[in-house]
């Protein structure tokens, strides 16, 4: 394929290939325990971090991982503090994060407002060697979490009072589960851009827990999903000319849709079946 010839299109397929494992595996977590929008969250409260970065004269990476891990931890303690009402803490720390990074880029030097701008929208055929690695490292660490604590997580994200009775530290796995996404989150930004993170992380879920009929076909389908999308998108950026990550967007809508359209027919033609038996 002509795409391969060109060095940075081998990094952008190294990058997605390391992303399609990562946000699958813990989008479906987070669709399944209701939050969705804590990666949209977590997207949003990044950009203070990136803007503390460029306002400190500091690695925007460095600063973003350290705030987003904080924001993570504070999450979880607003959820225990409104246990009834856990949208709110979505709603203070979207609001907080967004304010802040808002003042910070006011204050920063003037050429920051455009190098941030491209964390808003990121950019996977910029990819450095640098990143592919973060990516890979995280990739293996996200992976080794899942296999060595599937059971445990599947019990917290389906009853957190059932994970409780049988002594599960249920507060500090939630917790630790925050912090993974959000470092997740806070190394994928500058690659596919903080409008579209959570994109990437919950459309694939969405369409595997539309397809898949048991939690690791689930897993499974969201991972294949995921690597469909991104590979496709990016592919098709690359010939049509268009944006990668509202290329690799749209692909995930579009599979989305065409999932559940056919799994629509085929639950149309089964039954008829049945009809005429």
């Amino acid at each position: 394929m002509a795409l391969l010839s060109y060095e940075f299109m081998r990094r952008a397929f190294m990058a997605g290939i390391f992303i399609a494992g990562i946000a699958p595996m813990l989008g479906v977590f987070l669709v399944i325990r209701r939050q969705s929008l804590m990666a949209d969250t977590l997207s949003h409260v990044s950009l203070a971090g990136v803007a503390l970065g460029f306002f400190l004269n500091l690695n925007p990476t460095m600063t973003t991982l350290l705030v987003v891990v904080v924001a993570a931890i504070i999450m979880e303690y607003l959820q225990n503090m409104y246990s009834s009402y856990s949208e709110i803490s979505i709603a203070i720390l979207m609001a907080a994060g967004l304010a802040v990074a808002l003042v910070l880029m006011k204050l920063a030097p003037g050429s920051s407002a455009v190098s941030i701008q491209s964390y808003l929208f990121g950019s996977i055929v910029t990819v450095t060697w640098s990143q592919v690695i973060f990516l890979g490292i995280l990739f293996v660490l996200v992976g080794l979490l899942f296999f060595l604590f599937k059971r445990p997580m599947y019990v917290l994200t389906f009853d957190e009072d059932i994970a409780a009775v049988d002594g599960l530290p249920v507060r500090m796995m939630s917790m630790i589960f925050n912090v993974v996404t959000g470092v997740a989150i806070a190394i994928m930004i500058p690659i596919a851009g903080a409008l579209l993170i959570s994109a990437i992380m919950i459309l694939p879920a969405a369409t595997g827990m539309r397809s898949g009929k048991s939690f690791n076909m689930v897993i499974l389908i969201s991972v294949i999903i995921g690597f469909i999308g991104i590979i496709g998108g990016l592919t098709g950026s690359f010939y049509l000319d268009t944006p990668p990550g509202a290329t690799i967007t749209l692909g995930f809508i579009f599979l989305f849709l065409l999932m559940n359209g056919l799994r629509r027919l085929r639950m149309m033609t089964q039954r008829k079946k049945n009809q005429n038996d």
